[in-house]
């Protein structure tokens, strides 16, 4: 059942999927007609979209995920009254959300520093990471074994990580385009790879309501005005 009672308290364990079934179903179910939380779950689910980008996957640390799971589970077996346990529950679960995450970002944002090409993450691309949008998986169209994802966050802005590329040339470079339909294809992001092919870069994202493709293509350096090589990665429109 539905009540006027928000379920904030409940969302940050929805979108890591901590909740037991019964809970799901009631954050799910008002969800469905609440704006407010809906929005707030977004935030959420960008963040932990986010994290793993296209890096070999960075499991959270044992002890934190483990502490979160049992805390939330005691607290639902001992039914007390419903804002008694928010009162209660509220602050530790959500410095233990805050904790994991916070551990497992520095891991990741470590393993970008020593990686990737160019300019480190830093504070503007966690703060990026924080704001509403989506995730597009670019896979390897040309390059099997290739793969790259893209945060797109819906008010502007993105980065991308990628790996499996082969590196090149000085007088070559790869870019990211957005393909549109009627419209020439914009540049989104010019990049090389390291050693491993790995790379991370920030991206500028254009109007996706005409784009129907994002690919990465091999074009002369500095940058082609528009793609001449084959897509090596390509995914379908994220409208």
């Amino acid at each position: 059942m539905v009540t006027d009672d928000h379920v904030l308290d409940d969302l940050a364990a929805y979108a890591l999927g901590s909740l037991e079934a019964s809970e799901r179903a009631r954050v799910e179910t008002h969800v469905a007609s609440c704006s407010m939380c809906a929005g707030r779950l977004g935030e959420y689910r960008a963040i932990a979209g986010a994290l793993p980008v296209a890096l070999p996957p960075v499991a959270p640390p044992a002890a934190a995920w483990d502490g979160i799971v049992t805390a939330a589970r005691a607290h639902q077996r001992a039914r007390v009254p419903r804002r008694r346990w928010l009162r209660a529950a509220r602050w530790p679960a959500i410095a233990a959300l805050a904790a994991s995450l916070l551990l497992w970002n520095v891991s990741l944002h470590r393993e970008l520093t020593r990686r990737s090409p160019g300019p480190a993450p830093g504070p503007d691309v966690e703060a990026l990471s924080r704001r509403p949008g989506r995730i597009v998986i670019l896979s390897g169209a040309g390059t099997p074994g290739a793969s790259a994802r893209i945060f797109l966050a819906v008010d502007g802005g993105g980065h991308l990580a990628i790996s499996g590329l082969a590196p090149l040339p000085r007088e070559r470079t790869y870019q990211l385009w957005f393909v549109r339909t009627g419209s020439p294809p914009v540049v989104g992001a010019t990049f090389s790879v390291d050693a491993s092919g790995r790379a991370w870069a920030k991206v500028t994202v254009p109007s996706l309501a005409d784009v129907r493709e994002i690919i990465v293509t091999d074009e002369p350096a500095p940058g082609s005005a528009a793609p001449t090589g084959r897509p090596l990665l390509a995914a379908p429109s994220p409208g």
